[in-house]
């Protein structure tokens, strides 16, 4: 399949990046960042997370944070909603994109969110018919498509079966997430022929995770395969707090430089990008 002339990237270094730090970082430096991200030519910034402060204390100002974000402008901020009372107070705080998250992995699942699989799907259900029914657009992530940490390998059939029951709810688009960075071009490959039988490249997002240096080349093969929205994260700040040895995203900088290596646009300005990564670092 041809390569895309141009790929989406999802910022994601503000929520998935910052909600592993143990010092809090104050409101206005993560607001500084965003902005600094925005003009950088980053179009699609997760900002913040609604879920409860005590979960995640690092994201308990998400209220503030998009209180200083501009309301109009070129670029989408977003956040991720885990049920009625995030999206309450994502809607109170003028949010126009959410997201919700789930697994491929029933163990997982229930490590990170205390859910089964069908459980989750129950209760984002009614979040994304009122996002929808409001004008909010949604997007969805589903975790743990390679490689679980507690089961091992997940097949192929079961990464469709949730990623399809999420775009049925009305997702716009499912994230594909390799949770702990075990994911291989191979894999990469034999995920993505299962889910394009079904679904359009335009459906479907990848979320790479950098544990063994394979991130790169697992976009690579998404490209191939027509995929043409990557998630990263600038600097690869970031991981997951229930994945043990997951160490960070795929850097957005990273991912930048491959990208317009091939020729391929991104409307980022890379030489504007390293010095909000510097920052926040």
């Amino acid at each position: 399949m041809q390569l895309p002339s141009r790929v989406r990237i999802v910022e994601v270094g503000p929520r998935d990046g910052l909600q592993n730090e143990g010092r809090i970082v104050a409101t206005a430096d993560k607001v500084a960042f965003i902005r600094a991200l925005g003009e950088a030519g980053l179009r699609d910034i997760e900002a913040s997370s609604f879920v409860h402060p005590q979960v995640i204390p690092q994201l308990a100002d998400a209220g503030e944070v998009f209180a200083e974000l501009p309301s109009a402008g070129p670029v989408t901020y977003s956040a991720l909603v885990p049920n009625q009372r995030g999206l309450e107070r994502a809607l109170a705080a003028g949010v126009k994109r959410i997201a919700v998250f789930t697994a491929a992995s029933e163990t997982f699942t229930r490590h990170n969110i205390r859910m089964s699989i069908d459980e989750s799907l129950a209760v984002f259900a009614p979040v994304v018919e009122r996002a929808l029914a409001t004008g909010l657009t949604v997007r969805g992530y589903l975790s743990t498509c390679f490689v679980c940490p507690y089961e091992g390998e997940v097949a192929p059939g079961a990464v469709a079966r949730v990623a399809g029951r999420l775009l049925d709810m009305g997702c716009y688009e499912v994230s594909l997430g390799d949770t702990i960075g075990t994911g291989t071009p191979g894999s990469m490959a034999r995920l993505l022929q299962e889910l394009l039988a079904v679904y359009a490249p335009g459906q479907l997002a990848v979320h790479c995770h950098d544990t063994y240096g394979q991130a790169l080349a697992n976009i690579l093969v998404a490209l191939q395969h027509g995929i043409a929205t990557v998630d990263a994260s600038v600097a690869g700040l970031g991981g997951c707090p229930y994945a043990r040895g997951a160490t960070g995203n795929v850097a957005t900088e990273d991912v930048v430089y491959m990208l317009h290596g091939m020729g391929i646009a991104t409307g980022v300005d890379l030489d504007a990008l390293l010095p909000a990564g510097e920052r926040i670092c």
